[in-house]
């Protein structure tokens, strides 16, 4: 067995500040393979063009980044790799970083909504801005369901597609920012229901979802930011807009809604793209 152009395994986690049980972990994943394996005792041998994965390895762990995604940049970054793409590999990380800086910002937002519980049932509520507006008469299309918090956001993702779809072969389409109703609590013991609504314009033929009218109507509302949207601080706006209606003495009118008026994937964690909603006398 020739090793002399090899590293062992001790040189090599030296060299490529990745410790040996790291090592066997990401052999095991697939992700660094060595180039030799004594079949008698299990020592493991590496070549040296390898110290540039392995780095690159140790440089995307720092970023506590899961091995899922790192086995898919070193993939796409490969040097070895026949169909290496370097744009694919930057696109993959510019992708993490960009869930990072969401996550990030979701757990500042928590921690708002947390202190403002801490401070008391309504806290400071003054961070949200309450406005008022009419909201004309809309023909919707509408799906509706019982569903739990945890099974929310894939269910409004699902049925926001599915009403696109029915919008894209009716008249004009889409003619307003889709509104999502809750007609009932949700959380983890409760389950709406929850209504989905994409207002379309009248036209002919049939359309494939169910359809409504929704009345015209004020609404008393709040602006949010994608990572304000996160549950449970979601609450805060809503509590914020309930506070004010009282305060003011106005009187609720139907059931309270988030007005999603811009693209929701598209956003960046502080960009406004959210309104919650309660219409009003």
């Amino acid at each position: 067995m020739d090793t002399s152009d090899l590293l062992s395994i001790g040189v090599f986690a030296r060299r490529s500040w990745l410790s040996p049980r790291a090592l066997r972990l990401y052999e095991q994943q697939g992700l660094l393979v060595p180039a030799l394996v004594d079949e008698r005792t299990g020592y493991r041998w590496y070549r040296p063009e390898q110290l540039g994965t392995a780095r690159l390895v140790a440089r995307l762990r720092r970023l506590d980044m899961p091995l899922a995604r790192i086995t898919a940049i070193v993939a796409a970054a490969s040097a070895g790799n026949p169909t290496v793409n370097p744009a694919e590999a930057v696109a993959l990380l510019d992708a993490f970083w960009t869930d990072e800086e969401y996550r990030a910002a979701a757990r500042r937002e928590l921690m708002n909504h947390l202190r403002i519980r801490l401070l008391g049932e309504e806290g400071d509520l003054s961070m949200y801005d309450i406005q008022v507006r009419d909201v004309p008469e809309q023909l919707v299309l509408t799906e509706q369901r019982h569903v739990r918090v945890q099974e929310l956001p894939a269910w409004i993702d699902e049925g926001i597609g599915r009403l696109l779809k029915a919008a894209a072969g009716h008249g004009d389409g889409m003619a307003g920012p889709c509104f999502i109703i809750y007609h009932g609590a949700v959380n983890e013991e409760s389950d709406g229901p929850v209504e989905i609504c994409l207002p379309i314009a009248p036209g002919d033929g049939p359309v494939e979802a169910a359809t409504r009218v929704e009345a015209a109507h004020r609404e008393a509302y709040t602006r949010i930011t994608k990572a304000q949207v996160a549950f449970p601080q979601i609450l805060s706006a809503y509590d914020a807009v309930q506070a004010w209606t009282e305060r003011e003495g106005e009187v609720p009118l139907g059931s309270p809604r988030e007005v999603y008026f811009a693209d929701f994937m598209a956003a960046g964690p502080d960009d406004l793209c959210c309104d919650i909603a309660q219409p009003i006398e």
